[in-house]
């Protein structure tokens, strides 16, 4: 279940609190749902009960008691907890975060696409200049990823205009170039240097190719090794096996300090605690590309976040750092037998390479096999 479908599934339980007489509210058109923040639980959170507390003339904490018996009752949520002045705490159940990564898998690097812009045109006018002509042409990409379309001029007046390069970035190659341009924010000038060609880790566009192009790897190694990517129920039996290997897996403890509980998001198997990160960030994907359409007034650009390819870059990122970290732990390390531990580690891995294909594609960017 994605950020998205869960704010849905907030704004359901609203609706039938509202037809069952218990709150008086108007429904919001939407509900913001997202990691919780610290003395948060579970894997999501939301302030909708502050934010309906006002209206429904009731302290937030009543109306986060009303609101939890009609959550915990929707499909894909194991639990709900509130805490502090009324944010309401969602646990999900293993079935909906295999449900997410299915997904996924199936629709590969075009997860996240949707046609709710559908019909939608935005119109863009761009000055001559080389950083305001890759931020919109990464934006008509998110938008074209969700059916809408981004119609970028020079003619009229501008409006949009990130802080400009420094110099011209085509020396870099146009990889490294696009990167250089997009993962600033767009107040910020961007760094336009030879590190963006280090083939290391520390350069940030290296590290998510190179994330990508070790997915592909791994794949291709594990084929050889005659299994593929879990994609459906575990066995008890294997579930138990599974459970038996990971406990005494080395290389996962120098991932963390001890091998997690079973996370419901993770299959029910033990993976690093890494993994519980990484589908997170997996959920959420679809959320970055919807942030490339506001609501919300944006000097030059109505309708449009011009932060969006940004935004996208850094999450990006941030599903790279982590998925290099449970790689080294999906394929089977000296005499381990191919497991279903393996397995659903592989599904893990084989997803975050399809968002990172997907994403980088969206800016523009080559998502390589080999690196």
């Amino acid at each position: 279940m994605t950020p998205v479908e869960l704010s849905r599934t907030v704004l359901r339980a609203v609706r039938r609190a509202v037809e069952a007489g218990e709150l008086s509210v108007d429904v919001p058109a939407r509900a913001v749902v997202a990691p919780p923040g610290p003395g948060g639980r579970g894997d999501y959170a939301t302030n909708i009960a502050l934010q309906l507390a006002r209206p429904a003339g009731q302290p937030p904490l009543r109306v986060a008691e009303v609101l939890r018996s009609y959550l915990a009752a929707s499909e894909g949520v194991a639990r709900v907890e509130i805490t502090g002045p009324g944010f309401l705490n969602l646990s999900l159940d293993g079935s909906a975060a295999a449900v997410l990564v299915r997904r996924v898998l199936g629709e590969g690097p075009r997860y996240g696409h949707d046609d709710r812009l559908a019909g939608r045109v935005f119109a863009v006018r761009v000055p001559y200049e080389i950083r305001a002509e890759v931020v919109a042409d990464a934006l008509a990409r998110i938008v074209a990823a969700q059916g809408g379309r981004v119609d970028v001029s020079h003619d009229g007046p501008v409006t949009l205009r990130p802080a400009p390069a420094p110099e011209d970035p085509a020396a870099l190659g146009l990889d490294a170039a696009r990167w250089a341009l997009l993962h600033p924010a767009p107040h910020d000038r961007p760094r336009v240097t030879a590190d963006h060609l280090v083939q290391r880790e520390s350069n940030p566009v290296f590290r998510v190719r190179y994330a990508h192009a070790r997915t592909r790897a791994v794949r291709r190694n594990a084929a050889d090794l005659g299994f593929g990517a879990w994609s459906g129920s575990v066995p008890h039996d294997a579930l138990s096996a599974a459970v038996t290997d990971a406990a005494t897996d080395a290389v996962m403890e120098s991932v963390a300090e001890s091998v997690t509980d079973v996370v419901a998001a993770d299959f029910g198997l033990h993976v690093p605690a890494e993994a519980h990160e990484l589908l997170s960030l997996l959920a959420d994907y679809p959320r970055i590309l919807a942030t490339a359409v506001t609501d919300v007034a944006q000097p030059g650009t109505p309708g449009l976040d011009v932060g969006a390819p940004s935004r996208l870059a850094r999450h990006l990122l941030a599903l790279a750092d982590v998925t290099l970290v449970l790689l080294p732990v999906v394929l089977p390390r000296g005499e381990e037998k191919p497991s279903a531990a393996h397995r659903a580690r592989l599904a893990l891995a084989e997803a975050a390479g399809a968002v990172l294909a997907g994403g980088l594609s969206l800016l523009g960017i080559d998502a390589p096999d080999h690196l």
